[in-house]
């Protein structure tokens, strides 16, 4: 049987696609990495290489046919579902399953397909959550209404606001005002208790957790550069939210 003609060009292409679709959607820089190698060496390339920051990827093919291209991300949202439909996509191509075009395809529609919940949902999603993270730090039940309401408002806020205003933090910043405002208005006028236990749990979907999590898993993995950037940002996120909660209080 004739070994098929590997298509360097083609290869490099849906390799780069995995990578931004991964690095887009939240998923840390060592499984971009990863990602890109096994489906290069599934295609028979053995030889390959890719360097991963949170603003660029670089991959690069060695032997006969070498190839290096650079994709330059510029935005970068959280959406795990992608990440879990490329991870799919590569198993099959490491098991043998799916051809390049096939696979090429395949990630085209991962990543022109928006894949994601409506934002009613979302704002939902995050009151619902801010009532839960008052119970858990074990605040009163007498404020878990106020606190979902607080809640549910402040991400909506954020979410029209970082559409207006593409500067995340500032964003962030001018919601954390707006949440603590509400909050001590809630217990200005009694329909509150704990002002410390409403500010906590109507934040809460504003903390870059998986930031967090994406910078320490980089660090532990090696990638140093990815993962203090990773952390700088996720520092500035949680700076932004402290820094209008304080100013609230400072005025308080």
């Amino acid at each position: 049987m004739d070994k098929p003609i590997i298509n360097s060009h083609e290869i490099t292409q849906i390799c780069l696609l995995a990578g931004k679709i991964i690095l887009q959607n939240g998923g840390e820089t060592y499984r971009v990495e990863d990602t890109m190698m096994r489906i290069a060496a599934a295609y028979g390339i053995e030889n390959s290489h890719s360097f991963v920051t949170p603003t660029g990827i670089i991959f690069a093919i060695d032997g006969s046919s070498q190839m290096t291209k650079l994709i330059r991300i510029s935005e970068r949202s959280t959406n795990l579902l992608k990440v879990s439909l490329v991870n799919d996509i590569s198993r099959k191509i490491s098991s043998g399953n799916l051809s390049a075009g096939d696979a090429h395809r395949m990630l085209q529609e991962v990543d022109t397909h928006a894949f994601i919940y409506p934002a009613w949902l979302k704002v939902l999603a995050a009151a619902i959550a801010s009532g839960c993270f008052l119970i858990m730090f074990q605040g009163s039940w007498g404020d878990f209404i106020p606190v979902v309401l607080i809640g549910g408002f402040g991400f909506a806020f954020f979410v029209r606001l970082h559409r207006i205003v593409p500067i995340k933090f500032f964003a962030e910043f001018i919601t954390a005002l707006i949440i603590g405002t509400l909050s001590v208005f809630v217990v200005h006028k009694g329909l509150g208790y704990d002002l410390d236990k409403i500010i906590i749990g109507s934040v809460m979907p504003l903390v870059p957790g998986l930031h967090i999590t994406a910078a320490v898993r980089d660090l532990m993995a090696g990638h140093l550069v990815s993962g203090l950037s990773k952390g700088a940002e996720a520092f500035l996120t949680a700076f932004a939210v402290g820094a209008g909660i304080a100013a609230v209080l400072s005025f308080y």
